[in-house]
Order: C-alpha cells, then sequence, then structure tokens
C-alpha cells in the first residue's frame, strides 16, 4: 500500500468477474441410446461413477 491508498479508502479495487460468455450453464438434456456414440457412453459411465463417489461421501459423513 502507498501513500495515496491510506488517505483515499473509498477507492477500493473491483474483484475481476468471469464474463457471462465462459460460465457454463447447467441444462438437462434428453439422453437417446440408440443415438449415443462411445465418448456419451463414458461420460454416462464418469457421471454415474461421480454420483456413487458423492453418495459414500455424504454416508461416510453422516449426512
Amino acid at each position: 500500500m502507498g501513500r495515496d491508498e491510506h488517505r483515499n479508502p473509498s477507492r477500493k479495487k473491483s474483484l475481476g468477474q468471469m464474463p457471462k460468455s465462459q460460465t457454463a450453464k447447467a441444462e438437462d438434456v434428453e439422453f437417446s441410446e440408440e443415438l449415443a456414440d462411445e465418448n456419451d457412453k463414458e461420460a454416462q459411465a464418469r457421471a454415474e461413477a461421480a454420483r456413487e463417489r458423492a453418495r459414500n461421501i455424504q454416508k461416510y459423513n453422516g449426512m
């Protein structure tokens, strides 16, 4: 902090914000097994594994 910052405390530095165009949106999408490719099936397996880990953590923490 320099001398000027002590004299004018009303000058607050703003925090950087992420532009809305770069934020992810949570969208529910319909999944079609017939149209799924290998990447879709892998993503489904990863999502299920993450849900299972979350359930185990909740059980462990007594929630």
